[in-house]
């Protein structure tokens, strides 16, 4: 397959402020001072790092998923040990598939992120089934874990690799999505026999904040161009009233040019020609199908990258469970990232740039890329080429 590879940087942030404790910590006085619960979202904090313990190494969550994802995060630790990265990483194994799941595993995995404020994960494996015993609970662990801790943006970078040529090379664009309500509440019910609602919720509140946040960021990256993306000639109200949100905001930013287009359209354009685009900010299951048709248009494999929760797959790949052929790209640059989030400059370069040295010298190569290295021969690559 004639592709390029790449990789998606996709950063959401949000640090919760508990209330509770901080009126219990300042006394009484401060109540009327927290009528509102506080927030910090990544538009105003995206530096914010979790501290170094004594011993001057950080704790991370890591999630290893489903599919091959235990095999590349394995191939992270043994790039981190070979690097000596100050890194200590608090493991759990949370599936929906596997009889790794209830809610108090979910809970404990939460917690541990809330306590670390970092963390790296593979894709977790959603159940695809019919659920019309209402005792089930609808709503995918991802999607609860977006929720409770508020990852409301879900920033995708597209950035074109050099090393391995494709039908389009040198793209540079950004998809942020809203990813705490629209089609994804998992508000579903089955109104009488044979007829299910699935309620998709729009607010005006989440609709600025995520048209906010894309033109801050455009704002500091230095970015000219904000696409909003909608279905508002169908969906009147609820995409109308995202559009509505977003043209409100870009009138804040004035040297930001901003532009609007239907789904669709947006999906056609960005076959034949997704230089046009420079950041695209649009709801939730739109941004979904947008960020894998990213995936799609530069190569195999990606990575995501979620605010303190860097994940390192757009899908699980079980068929390639155990045949050691995965990639491990993806899951390499996720690790670098986070370590750049970490403030760890030195292993974050030292990480990206002998991952970036075997793409380039094209002599080990996975199948994705038309070659027959093994997942371990690729690490062993990787690992040779760091710059100790």
């Amino acid at each position: 397959m004639n592709e390029s590879l790449f990789y998606i940087t996709l950063i959401q942030n949000s640090i919760k402020i508990d209330r509770n404790s901080l009126l219990s910590g300042l006394g009484a006085w401060l109540q009327p001072l927290c009528a509102r619960s506080l927030s910090l979202t990544s538009s105003q904090n995206v530096s914010e790092t979790p501290p170094a313990r004594a011993d001057s190494t950080f704790k991370v969550t890591m999630v290893p998923g489903d599919g091959v994802g235990p095999e590349l995060m394995t191939a992270v630790k043994e790039v981190f040990k070979a690097a000596d990265v100050p890194v200590e990483f608090e493991e759990f194994h949370l599936s929906e598939v596997q009889n790794m799941a209830s809610e108090e595993k979910l809970e404990e995995v939460l917690s541990s992120m809330k306590n670390n404020r970092v963390a790296i994960k593979g894709n977790i494996l959603t159940c695809v089934m019919l659920l019309f015993d209402h005792k089930q609970y609808l709503q995918s662990y991802e999607a609860e874990s977006s929720i409770k801790l508020d990852l409301f943006a879900n920033v995708v970078h597209v950035n074109s690799l050099p090393g391995y040529s494709t039908r389009h090379n040198n793209l540079d664009l950004v998809i942020i999505r809203e990813q705490t309500e629209g089609e994804y509440s998992s508000l579903e019910h089955e109104s009488v026999s044979g007829v299910v609602a699935c309620l998709k919720i729009i607010t005006r509140e989440k609709s600025r904040r995520i048209a906010k946040f894309a033109f801050d960021y455009a704002t500091k990256k230095g970015r000219s161009k904000v696409t909003a993306v909608h279905k508002a000639n169908i969906m009147k109200l609820g995409d109308g009233l995202f559009l509505q949100s977003c043209a409100e905001v870009a009138e804040l930013y004035p040297k930001i040019k901003y532009e609007s287009i239907i789904i669709d359209n947006c999906c056609m354009q960005l076959v034949q020609n997704p230089y046009q685009f420079d950041v695209l900010v649009m709801p939730n299951l739109y941004g979904n199908i947008i960020d894998n048709l990213a995936a799609g248009l530069v190569a195999e494999p990606v990575y995501r990258l979620r605010i303190n929760c860097f994940e390192g797959a757009r899908h699980p790949f079980a068929q390639a469970v155990g045949r050691n052929i995965a990639n491990p790209t993806a899951m390499l640059l996720t690790a670098s990232n986070m370590l750049r989030h970490l403030n760890l400059e030195y292993h974050s370069n030292m990480v990206s740039e002998a991952v970036k040295k075997v793409i380039k010298q094209g002599k080990v190569r996975t199948s994705d890329l038309g070659g027959y290295a093994t997942s371990d021969e690729f690490t062993r690559a990787v690992i040779s080429n760091l710059a100790i």
